[in-house]
């Protein structure tokens, strides 16, 4: 097992160095999914939900979160995004979100794209939750990355 980059030697939390690193095109998938009644998919996609617009707010969501990832993930660095997408997918029992976050630096870009997924979820569960109290978001994974010294890594 590698070690943990983010604890020294003497045990401590730490935020890594990444001052020597190359700086480079990074880029990040990650996915989740709401997993809802078909009813309640059929008043997101008809746009019914009292609240408003829920694909439409749940997407400002994620491509928010994901602006302030840094703030709100204690170790982890301010990036500047290059670029966020977040897709989300109607199902007959679900909505996937897929975000997809570009940035040129010197560490990636992988916890933009979760904490993107992360607040659209709990985006789409906060508008319809008064429609459907049995929703639950699931299946939140990073599912692609490239660039950096790791190279490339896709989910089986």
């Amino acid at each position: 097992m590698s070690q943990l980059t983010h604890i020294g030697a003497d045990g401590a939390a730490r935020m890594v160095d990444v001052s020597a690193k190359a700086v480079t095109l990074r880029e990040a998938q990650a996915k989740g999914r709401v997993v809802m009644r078909p009813e309640t998919v059929s008043l997101i996609r008809d746009n019914q939900a009292e609240k408003g617009d829920v694909l439409a707010a749940a997407r400002i969501a994620g491509i928010m979160a994901a602006k302030r990832t840094g703030e709100l993930i204690p170790l982890c660095h301010p990036l500047p995004l290059d670029a966020i997408s977040i897709d989300l997918i109607l199902e007959q029992d679900a909505v996937e979100i897929v975000a997809t976050a570009r940035t040129t630096a010197r560490t990636g870009i992988e916890m933009e794209a979760l904490t993107a997924v992360s607040l659209a979820a709990l985006t789409i569960y906060d508008m319809v939750k008064a429609a459907d109290k049995t929703m639950r978001i699931e299946a939140i994974r990073l599912t692609r990355k490239t660039g950096g010294k790791s190279g490339e890594f896709s989910a089986p």
